[in-house]
């Protein structure tokens, strides 16, 4: 995949040590490419850097703030990046709510730093950067929003991810134009579930953390519309986003249609409840759901959906798993840590199944 664009060339991801971050490191790694790292120690429960023993098997693992814009032009400075991923952020709705300051810090001025120290050295990369389908002015509308509808958000998390949208526009058109050596990206993506994530207030997580105690699994908002898909999904647009970027990168500069922002959403078949993600999660492994319904809860959004037509004309790209099959990889990679088999090796797995899956959807369009 990629047509070896990342075999040899280095990779910063920020955020590295989180759920998305690892999965993403790995797939780097086994595409060949020389994997940096920028972030924070992983919390408690961000379990997965340490099972995928990434620390020993990246290039660079560098702990720093990305609010420490010193900190972030040390690592610059040291790690010449070719492409820049960046994930870093306080990526909970619930939690911004309880340390809105901590939020906008590091998801607004957090891209300020790492977009400003790329912009003051001499450097040639592709940079994407990521924030969600939440930074659009949710009027809980059955279609699904497109790249150009506005910029929104009720809770800080969201408003956070909005801004960062407009930071990373603000540099594009101010810093890095179309005969810039810097080619300037962003990527929303919808829920992402798959196998290793622990975060708190995160429905996968919740539910096994129930099952493997035996407890039935508690569910919050079980009319919310989400557009579930696996974490491989958005990572495969990132991937293409930036390769794409790079190999239009030479001496006619990159086109304006790639220097945007793209969404990454699944089919709209797997726009589905919450209820019925936990309910087919059942269908797998056994466990029981209860309605936990508060109507004091902070707000959370009812239904979010995303257009994808222009990642697909732009970049061909689409999601490869359905909503069933999202699910079942998902519970695999879950109940085979459970029982003690080896993350490494489950991770790999599945990113050679996906990658198969997805030159086959490809070679049939």
């Amino acid at each position: 995949m990629f047509q070896g664009i990342y075999a040899g060339r280095r990779a910063l991801v920020t955020g590295h040590t989180g759920f998305k971050g690892s999965w993403l490191c790995e797939w780097l790694l086994s595409l060949g490419a020389e994997v940096q790292g920028l972030a924070l120690d992983p919390e408690p429960h961000e379990r997965l850097f340490d099972q995928l023993e990434l620390s020993t098997r990246i290039s660079s693992d560098t702990r720093a703030d990305i609010r420490d814009l010193a900190a972030v032009e040390a690592v610059l400075d040291s790690t010449r990046p070719e492409v820049v991923f960046h994930l870093a952020a306080q990526p909970l709705v619930r939690r911004s709510f309880a340390e809105p300051v901590l939020t906008f810090e590091t998801n607004v001025m957090g891209t300020v730093n790492v977009l400003e120290a790329i912009r003051t050295r001499d450097l040639a990369c592709s940079v994407i950067v990521v924030t969600t389908d939440k930074c659009y002015e949710n009027r809980e509308w059955v279609h699904a929003y497109r790249e150009d509808d506005p910029m929104g958000g009720y809770d800080p998390y969201s408003a956070s991810k909005a801004c960062t949208e407009l930071v990373v526009n603000a540099y594009r058109r101010s810093f890095f134009s179309v005969d810039s050596s810097v080619h300037l990206a962003s990527a929303r993506a919808g829920n992402v579930i798959g196998g290793g994530d622990w975060a708190c207030d995160r429905i996968v997580p919740d539910t096994f953390r129930a099952i493997f105690a035996g407890q039935p699994v508690g569910v919050r908002n079980r009319r919310s519309t989400r557009p579930w898909q696996h974490v491989l999904e958005p990572l495969s647009g990132y991937l293409w986003l930036a390769a794409r970027l790079h190999q239009r990168g030479g001496s006619d500069g990159t086109p304006d249609d790639l220097r945007t922002a793209f969404n990454f959403g699944p089919a709209l078949t797997s726009n589905r409840t919450v209820a019925e993600l936990v309910e087919e999660v059942l269908k797998c492994v056994d466990g029981t759901w209860i309605d936990r319904s508060d109507p004091a809860a902070p707000h959370e959004a009812g239904r979010l959906n995303l257009a994808t037509d222009k990642a697909f004309h732009l970049l061909d790209w689409e999601p490869t798993w359905n909503f069933v099959e999202t699910v079942r990889q998902t519970v695999s990679w879950y109940l085979e840590d459970h029982r003690g088999g080896d993350p490494i090796e489950r991770t790999r797995l599945q990113i050679a199944s996906f990658e198969k899956a997805s030159r086959s959807a490809w070679s049939r369009s």
